[in-house]
């Protein structure tokens, strides 16, 4: 597999909307569909296993839920982006899975080709999310995220420098280029500032430190 191919997770206990989402992303060149798994537990262990570019994650799932898995990958140090695919545009999902970590949510009533435009921009390392949910979205991280300046201070210089251009909406393999270091490294030291700071995902992370730029 070539470096520049962006790994990607499916996890959805429909295996027709599996086989659906594989059919459409094998479809983009540079995008590689690594790992299928048709429940929380399953996609956990697969998860820490193969830390992913991305994780697309359905948010109703018989057992362990969407939301119940995002937070056991966070808790285990996956920091792999994750996306959460639903037919729910209930504000109280939503509002759920990006405080618990998730780097986007989607409707999967979306139409594939703007599907498949928002999966290749969270690769990019942004923010993706329906249209219908913006609003929610905008109000959900609007919520104060005040960190003491002892904690931003734990940080040593590199996790500072990747905390910075996390905030520039840069991924992973932008990351390790601008800054000469690999991919693998680069997620270390990812997870280790959002241990310190005490925060669930990029998303957070980039939001908050922009927020600490603006009161500068």
């Amino acid at each position: 597999m070539s470096e520049q191919m962006a790994s990607i997770m499916l996890v959805d206990d429909h295996p027709l909307l599996r086989k659906g989402m594989k059919q459409l992303l094998t479809m983009e060149e540079g995008i590689e569909v690594v790992a299928e798994a048709s429940s929380g537990v399953e996609a956990i262990k697969i998860a820490v296993d193969l830390d992913p570019d991305l994780i697309i994650l359905d948010l109703n799932m018989q057992g362990m839920d969407g939301i119940e898995t995002l937070k056991a990958m966070r808790d285990e140090g996956v920091s792999s982006r994750i996306v959460m695919l639903t037919v729910s545009d209930a504000d109280e999902d939503v509002v759920n899975a990006i405080s618990n970590g998730a780097d986007g949510y989607l409707l999967k009533d979306t139409d594939p080709d703007v599907l498949l435009e928002n999966i290749k921009r969270a690769l990019e390392g942004k923010m993706v999310l329906s249209e219908t949910i913006t609003q929610v979205l905008a109000t959900a991280l609007r919520r104060p995220s005040v960190k003491p300046v002892a904690e931003l201070n734990s940080l040593t210089n590199r996790e500072y420098e990747i905390l910075s251009l996390i905030a520039k909406g840069m991924s992973n393999k932008v990351i390790a280029r601008e800054l000469s270091i690999s991919d693998g490294t680069v997620k270390v030291h990812v997870k280790h500032l959002l241990k310190k700071l005490g925060l669930r995902s990029r998303v957070e992370a980039a939001v908050w430190m922009v927020n600490q730029q603006g009161a500068k």
